[in-house]
């Protein structure tokens, strides 16, 4: 599967908006430790509130910032892969088992493979990142009580994944592989997760989807097995 041309500038964009975002994060950061740790005298419970809170939102800058320097990596090929065989049906397992609980609700993550053990030559630790991250962020999008399905079976030569509620997998069913559309993966509230995940499935030799139509929460990822 083809893999989209990079403009060499870009990952040193992004290297460089890490470094020089990194390194006044990191004062911030370390000062606001230390106020909870009352080194510059005692707090009292509201401003210990308001600090803590800060430092939730510095946790999740560190959080972007990792995505954007693997991001990076990934865009100028110098992310390290540790590849070897990893059975796909493993990897689908661990993803949504290390899923988080989503704060607000919860969505049932129902797993449906038919193909039994399926080896693929792989990093087991990136694509099992791809895999929960895709998945994620479709959960999170899912409006309804409906379950997420994500479905993993044989498909000719490739080994696919489906995943959406079940409106969704009918139509990715029924897609015409001719029609077939790139993924989103701009997306917001899910930070660069998905166009890290897409990299490394482009490194993987795999291609990640859209739904057909209107379902928005859904997508195809396709892989060929080792």
């Amino acid at each position: 599967m083809p893999v989209p041309p990079t403009d060499p500038r870009w990952p040193k964009v992004l290297s460089l908006s890490v470094h020089e975002f990194r390194t006044p994060m990191t004062v911030v950061a370390g000062y606001i430790r230390m106020l909870l740790k009352d080194r510059a005298g005692p707090l009292n419970d509201q401003q210990r509130k308001l600090l803590e809170e800060a430092e939730k939102s510095c946790g999740r800058l560190s959080a972007l910032l990792s995505e954007v320097s693997d991001l990076s990596n990934l865009e100028a090929g110098t992310a390290p892969l540790n590849k070897g065989v990893v059975d796909l049906e493993a990897s689908l397992k661990d993803a949504v088992e290390d899923l988080q609980a989503l704060p607000d609700r919860e969505v049932v993550v129902r797993l449906d493979l038919e193909g039994g053990p399926t080896p693929v030559n792989a990093d087991p630790a990136r694509l099992t990142h791809a895999f929960g991250a895709v998945i994620a962020a479709l959960r999170r999008e899912l409006v309804g009580d409906d379950p997420l399905i994500v479905r993993g079976r044989r498909s000719g030569e490739h080994y696919e994944v489906l995943i959406g509620e079940p409106a969704t997998i009918a139509a990715l069913d029924a897609e015409d592989p001719a029609a077939r559309g790139v993924f989103d993966e701009w997306r917001g509230g899910v930070g660069l997760s998905l166009a890290v995940a897409r990299r490394i499935l482009n490194a993987h030799d795999a291609g990640l989807f859209s739904a057909p139509g209107d379902h928005k929460s859904g997508a195809r990822i396709l892989l060929r097995p080792a």
